[in-house]
């Protein structure tokens, strides 16, 4: 499990436009990665969209967001075409990403038990060094504080 002060685990994987995006070609950016379980769910949505609006305000920060879902970099196109997303999406199909931060887990639904994406958001700093993390995540105004915590990280 990534703890606060740990580095973050490379990474090099697809974006939306099937170009690669790694963590080293970020450095010197502030990051906001989160992981969300499928595109085009209401609290995968609902947070997409959150993030998409106050984008220019993390943007102000020197922040880049990142969105991290197993969905193939095709349906990434969809959900940002069908919800006018404007923040990058990765696809991590293989969950070795998702795996090397401790966001692919044993989940219980209805007495099923199954592995999936544990809704999770982490802030890296410019040094590749994480500063921040939330578990479990409710999306409603979590990217209010996620921002509040960036803020307060640069000061």
């Amino acid at each position: 499990m990534i703890e606060v002060g740990d580095k973050a685990p490379d990474f090099c994987l697809p974006n939306q436009d099937d170009v690669e995006m790694c963590l080293r070609d970020l450095k010197g950016k502030w990051i906001v990665l989160y992981f969300y379980p499928r595109d085009n769910t209401p609290g995968c949505t609902t947070e997409a969209c959150e993030f998409t609006e106050a984008a220019p305000d993390f943007s102000s920060l020197d922040a880049v967001i990142l969105g991290v879902s197993a969905d193939t970099t095709k349906k990434h196109r969809n959900f940002i075409e069908k919800h006018d997303l404007g923040i990058t999406l990765l696809s991590d199909e293989s969950t070795d990403m998702m795996q090397k931060y401790g966001v692919w887990q044993l989940k219980k639904n209805y007495g099923k038990e199954y592995m999936g994406i544990v809704r999770s958001t982490f802030i890296i700093d410019p040094q590749g060094i994480v500063r921040a993390k939330w578990e479990k995540v409710r999306v409603k105004g979590h990217i209010e504080t996620v921002k509040e915590k960036l803020e307060e990280l640069q000061n």
